[in-house]
């Protein structure tokens, strides 16, 4: 997929930012866990993680297959002041250059929609899972208001084209939800949940046995 990457910042930065609180918050409250190594997968400019990471002592690995994101999202971890505990990895989710059972928490909100083979990003999701860890990934803006909010903004700046809400439907909507389960089937993970809500949004969750 190509993207303009500033475009896609911009976006994100202004537009998108009520969503990144309250969704980290979510991911926290669901894993249950304050520390250890969280990887956010096709991170953009960083700022779902670096959100979650600031609320937390988790060690923040962004990853992402545009080296332009990167950039960005390198940008946003020296300036929030979390280098110290946060890199960037340049890769995709289906080959990702991490060992087997070292993530705790693996993020990814919005590139889900975009892999090309969901089947093997699962199973290499849950490779790099350890023991207790949690995947949630999949789509959401933290609230059915937030999501409103942004679209009344998203209309505004596409000269009053609803586009981007008929993108969201059709995103968060039953063949999204029937596409995730296939692929859950084929990658053979076991306990997968789906989250399928109009307040949440649409989300696999991961669970690997501790």
């Amino acid at each position: 997929m190509k993207t303009n990457a500033k475009e896609f910042d911009e976006i994100a930065r202004t537009i998108f930012w009520p969503l990144y609180p309250v969704v980290a918050g979510q991911m926290l409250a669901r894993c249950g866990r304050s520390a250890g190594a969280c990887l956010d997968i096709g991170c953009g400019g960083g700022y779902l993680g670096l959100e979650l990471a600031r609320r937390s002592l988790f060690h923040l690995r962004m990853l992402d297959q545009s080296s332009q994101m990167l950039e960005i999202a390198q940008a946003n971890l020296t300036a929030s002041g979390l280098s110290g505990r946060g890199e960037v990895i340049l890769a995709g989710v289906e080959a990702m250059p991490l060992p087997e059972a070292s993530i705790d928490l693996a993020i990814s909100r919005g590139s889900i929609f975009f892999w090309p083979d969901l089947a093997t990003a699962f199973k290499e999701i849950w490779r790099v899972l350890a023991p207790g860890g949690l995947a949630q990934v999949g789509g959401g803006f933290g609230s059915a208001a937030i999501r409103e909010a942004i679209g009344d903004k998203m209309r505004a700046r596409n000269g009053g084209d609803d586009k981007w809400r008929a993108m969201v439907r059709r995103n968060l909507g039953p063949e999204t939800r029937q596409k995730f389960t296939e692929a859950l089937d084929e990658a053979g993970v076991a306990g997968a949940e789906i989250i399928d809500s109009e307040e949440e949004g649409l989300w696999v969750v991961l669970r690997k046995p501790a």
